[in-house]
């Protein structure tokens, strides 16, 4: 499914298998996550992505073959392909562990061809290995919804208490990864959500309701999700003082201003961008420890402009995954 222009439906094209350069291999792809930062990349919200473009960052399959020099992975082994595919391994980021941060990264379904398709080609340095216990569409969502929010959570500090605001693929995650190591969860979702309230609580959310009331009681952190600038002042005031606000979009609308007072007593405002092969390793050795649990909707291939507009309406609980093969 290819993009040929920005804000324009995606065209189903027959292409020539892609081949694997050095280092690289050559993926049969089973399963494709459908993610927000797919959205925003067709939708244009995001500048300059390479076009014509294969879009798509959650790719779980196996290894159909590889290009020279690249011996990591043995043929037919399962592997994730996330949104960083790319960093250059000599700046002050990358020499920093903060390669997430690099600034000639290139990313999969953004600088690079992608996962809605049948065959696609990575570096293997930046594939994960995927973990026994999930099936192909119940680990494709955990290689960026899953990973961005657990990078999420880890930048809260060790809160008791952390705020969700917006209750997506990401969140549906993070919330019981954030359960699992003993903190109380509070899910924030737009006024009259009592459907996406209960599927919060069903994962362990302590309490769930409206955004535009706030939370019960202060909070020590708060994650969020949801690509609205004007629920960071709200996320700000829900924090006790000491407490913390991170943004997890690789977009956002902009973010209204607010009297100092909301960021006074020492609160920090803080965004995550993109992640590191550490976060993926980390992660995908953390989930069957932690038993999480994706909820997916499956489309085939074809249905990926479906699929899309699924999650732009916010009809989706959980995540949208291609079941490509």
């Amino acid at each position: 499914m290819v993009l040929e222009r920005v804000g324009e439906p995606l065209e189903e094209r027959q292409l020539a298998d892609p081949e694997p350069g050095p280092g690289e291999v050559l993926v049969r792809v089973r399963a494709c996550g459908v993610c927000r930062t797919d959205l925003h990349v067709v939708d244009g919200d995001l500048p300059d992505p390479k076009l014509p473009l294969i879009p798509g960052h959650q790719v779980a399959g196996e290894v159909a073959a590889a290009g020279e020099g690249a011996g990591r992975f043995a043929a037919g082994g399962r592997v994730g392909i996330p949104w960083l595919g790319w960093a250059c391994g000599e700046c002050r980021y990358c020499r920093t562990g903060r390669e997430n941060l690099c600034e000639r990264a290139i990313f999969t379904g953004y600088g690079r061809d992608g996962g809605y398709a049948e065959m696609a080609v990575a570096d293997e340095r930046f594939c994960l290995a995927l973990p026994d216990a999930y099936s192909d569409q119940a680990v494709a969502p955990l290689l960026c919804a899953g990973l961005i929010g657990y990078r999420a959570l880890r930048m809260c500090g060790d809160p008791a208490s952390v705020g969700l605001y917006g209750f997506g693929a990401s969140a549906h995650i993070v919330c019981q990864a954030a359960a699992y190591e003993g903190r109380r969860v509070f899910a924030l979702t737009r006024a009259g959500d009592a459907a996406g309230q209960a599927f919060a609580r069903e994962l362990g959310a302590e309490w769930a309701g409206d955004s535009e009331q706030g939370p019960p009681e202060p909070l020590e952190a708060a994650i969020v999700f949801a690509p609205v600038g004007a629920l960071v002042p709200a996320a700000l005031r829900a924090v006790a003082p000491g407490g913390t606000v991170v943004c997890a979009g690789i977009h956002m609308s902009d973010i209204p201003s607010f009297p100092y007072s909301d960021l006074w007593g020492e609160r920090t405002l803080r965004s995550v961008a993109n992640l590191t092969r550490r976060d993926g390793e980390e992660f995908m050795a953390l989930a069957p420890r932690a038993g999480l649990k994706t909820t997916v909707s499956p489309y085939p291939l074809a249905g990926a402009d479906g699929a899309l507009a699924d999650l732009r309406a916010g009809t989706l609980h959980g995540a949208a995954v291609l079941a490509v093969s």
